[in-house]
Order: C-alpha cells, then structure tokens, then sequence
C-alpha cells in the first residue's frame, strides 16, 4: 500500500467512516484450514455492490491503519468517536462508541468527550451524539 499518498490513505479513512463501521465487530475465523472463513461484516453489509469498498474497508482501514502501533486502539477510537460526532455520523458512532468501550475507553470518558466537542464541533452534533451515546450504553 506504499504508492498511496498520505492523502489518499485520509480520503480512504474518511470515506469508509461514511458507510457502518461493522468490520471490528465480527472475531476473524480460525485460520484451520477444514474451516471455512466467514465472510468480514463489510462483506455482509455492502460487499455484493461495492466489492472493492469492502475488500478497502478490511484490508487498508481495519487490517492496516487500526493495526498501526504508532496509536494504541484506544486512541484510535477516541479519534474516530470524535470524528464520527464532529461529522454527525449517529449510524456509524454507534458501532465505534461500542468499539471504544471494548478497547478501554470508558462510558464517563466518552460522554466527556463527546461534551468538549460540543463546542468545536457543534452543539447540535454533541446533542445527537449523547442520544446516540445513550442508547449504546444501555445495552
């Protein structure tokens, strides 16, 4: 994936912020040859009609960039929760809000969050995000 530029790779990041981040939520089959391999939830949810976005989304976003050591996954879902709330993303913040949880960052830390960015991404975004919030921490 070298000859993509930096800014290739921040369209490729942002775009598939775009569409249901369910790709982390689905455990990698065993890699036993006698089981077949389930197909990724980006296959499942669009993989019919946009392959190629798929095939992006599992190997560059989720097999690449979330796998990078320079953050920890933490950090990352910090970054991506804020982004998905500065962007108003309600569908794909419910996935990554529960991501977050699962890679440490706890429910009081993500509703501070999500309070700071009121004020630099909006106050109405922050509104949104809270009831999204809301919800995911109920289940």
């Amino acid at each position: 994936m070298k000859f993509l530029s930096n800014m290739s790779l921040l369209v490729l990041f942002l775009g598939a912020m775009a569409v249901p981040a369910y790709a982390q939520d689905q455990t990698p089959a065993a890699s036993d040859a006698t089981t077949p391999q389930q197909p990724s939830r980006a296959q499942q949810l669009y993989g019919d009609i946009a392959p190629k976005m798929a095939e992006l989304t599992d190997e560059v976003l989720y097999g690449d960039i979330w796998e990078r050591p320079e953050l920890s996954k933490r950090d990352r879902s910090l970054a991506t929760v804020s982004a998905l709330v500065a962007m108003n993303r309600p569908d794909q913040l419910r996935s990554h809000l529960a991501i977050a949880k699962r890679n440490g960052v706890t429910e009081t830390e993500l509703v501070e969050t999500i309070t700071h960015l009121a004020f630099y991404s909006g106050w109405p975004n922050a509104v949104s995000a809270i009831a999204v919030a809301k919800e995911v921490f109920k289940k």
